[in-house]
């Protein structure tokens, strides 16, 4: 009977314990939703454009202006080279001589339908011969012609335009067969490069786009040439924007009278677009997403913080231009405490 007594008191026991714990819990969850649900204290600053002189800078490789890998239409024994790397050559000038047997035996043949078309031509003033047949010869007459003029010209290969040899892969007497020979894989006797003007390709980023017109004048420096600048302008502009890179190329013309300069060789491209209007902030308040190249802001939107990713401009000692259409003008961005923030955070504005 003792122990029957003592179990009302064991089970009150247990349930007093469990409506402590019980409260104690949810308690404690009223205290951290509470806590999820505290203003974070942070300062802000308003946006307003502020206008820079909008400059932007590059790296790029220079190129020849032209470039041609110089080869007959045929295969054919190589007569004669002309060239040796390095030569400077004149438009017109001999590159290579290739084997004239065929070209020989096709010019015979024209002179003597040379004669058949005279006589023919006679013949028909008189009507001794039907039109037609004159009209056939004379149709294999112009056939044959076109035939050796091109052969003329593709035995006998002269320089397009004037410039530099730069690729020599055969010697006289050696048969070129049409197989590569090139670096990128092309079939050439010779190489040859126009560097007396020479151009640059800049990938420029997108937002650009609008500003980058033809014409426009550009600088450029090679670290070879320490006090050295040259200039060039914006020959041509690509129609479209390369999705991967989310950039376009520019052409740059870039005249090299002095030849200094040479294709292959690293230079920094400078393009002044005018002044422009922009927001520029403290560089503290742009933050970088951990493990991406992604920049973005807060902005304080009725006392809430959103994230507003940023591309990133020009910067000005501790300053950073910053794009992006989704700010505008008296748009709060929090400039310090955001390092603390999350999407959604609940803001207390400290003056």
């Amino acid at each position: 009977m003792k122990y029957l007594k003592t179990i009302p008191v064991i089970l009150f026991s247990i349930v007093l314990l469990a409506g402590c714990s019980s409260a104690t819990d949810r308690s404690a969850a009223q205290s951290e939703v509470t806590a999820e649900k505290a203003a974070i204290p942070v300062k802000v600053l308003t946006l307003a454009k502020t206008k820079i002189a909008r400059t932007i800078d590059y790296t790029a490789t220079i190129l020849p202006y032209e470039e041609v890998n110089m080869a007959p239409s045929s295969p054919g024994r190589i007569e004669r080279i002309y060239v040796e790397n390095g030569d400077k050559v004149n438009k017109g000038d001999n590159l290579f001589l290739i084997d004239r047997t065929q070209l020989y035996q096709l010019k015979l043949q024209l002179a003597n339908l040379e004669k058949d078309l005279n006589r023919l031509d006679t013949l028909l003033s008189t009507g001794s011969v039907k039109q037609q047949t004159y009209d056939q010869t004379k149709t294999q007459y112009d056939v044959l012609k076109t035939n050796v003029n091109f052969m003329e010209k593709n035995t006998l290969v002269k320089a397009p335009f004037t410039g530099v040899v730069t690729g020599k892969y055969f010697e006289d007497g050696e048969m070129y067969s049409g197989a590569p020979t090139t670096m990128s894989g092309k079939a050439a006797i010779v190489t040859l490069m126009q560097v007396d003007l020479l151009k640059v390709n800049v990938a420029v980023s997108e937002q650009y786009y609008p500003l980058i017109k033809k014409g426009m004048k550009a600088t450029l420096t090679a670290d070879v040439y320490e006090d050295e600048i040259f200039n060039g302008q914006v020959l041509l502009v690509a129609p479209t924007i390369n999705s991967a890179t989310r950039s376009f190329i520019t052409e740059i013309e870039l005249p090299n009278k002095k030849g200094l300069l040479k294709p292959g060789m690293f230079v920094r491209v400078s393009m002044d677009l005018g002044e422009v209007e922009t927001f520029v902030v403290p560089a503290s308040t742009v933050l970088l997403q951990e493990g991406t190249n992604v920049r973005y802001v807060f902005v304080e939107d009725q006392g809430v913080a959103k994230r507003v990713e940023v591309l990133l401009g020009k910067r000005f000692d501790d300053k950073l231009e910053i794009i992006s259409d989704n700010l505008s003008e008296g748009d709060r961005i929090v400039s310090e405490g955001q390092s603390r923030l999350l999407n959604d955070d609940k803001l207390e504005i400290v003056e």
